[in-house]
């Protein structure tokens, strides 16, 4: 009979294994990181830098975008990945991103209107964590593939 296997090494072995509840944490905790960079940029391009609503998303959406990319790389889906950054993987990376930005700015939009912007940005960057989830999992890193030799 084996010892049952302490704490860390069935949290390590689960890490690992990556389910998509696991993945869907660590994007989201990713995600966590990429929400301060994103509202950071958005106000001060739109409180300081006095841009247009449309415009400071957009921008604020592109620097956590790439900020993203990198982390999920080397984080989250690192094993589809092979932990490498590659040019055509962020532009799949990006251009699946623009369906979450879409859903972002629309919501912002459109919220802004009854709420504060605050709050509607906050409610935007929620939508777009479920787009932007979904096709990174599904599309950009898709599972079962194991690290994609280099390109």
């Amino acid at each position: 009979m084996t010892p049952p296997k302490p704490l860390l090494d069935r949290m390590l072995t689960a890490w690992h294994e990556r389910g998509a509840l696991l993945k869907a944490l660590s994007f989201g905790m990713i995600g966590v990181v990429n929400t301060a960079v994103d509202l950071g940029v958005f106000f001060l391009a739109y409180g300081i830098g006095h841009l247009p609503l449309i415009p400071a998303n957009v921008l604020a959406w592109a620097v956590a975008v790439s900020c993203s990319y990198v982390m999920n790389s080397f984080i989250t889906f690192a094993r589809e990945s092979g932990r490498k950054l590659r040019w055509r993987d962020y532009g799949t990376f990006l251009v699946s991103g623009i369906a979450g930005v879409i859903a972002n700015t629309t919501t912002l939009v459109v919220l802004s209107y009854w709420v504060p912007v605050l709050a509607a940005k906050l409610a935007a960057i929620g939508v777009s964590f479920l787009v932007n989830f979904s096709l990174s999992h599904f599309v950009v890193f898709r599972p079962g593939k194991g690290p994609r030799d280099a390109r």
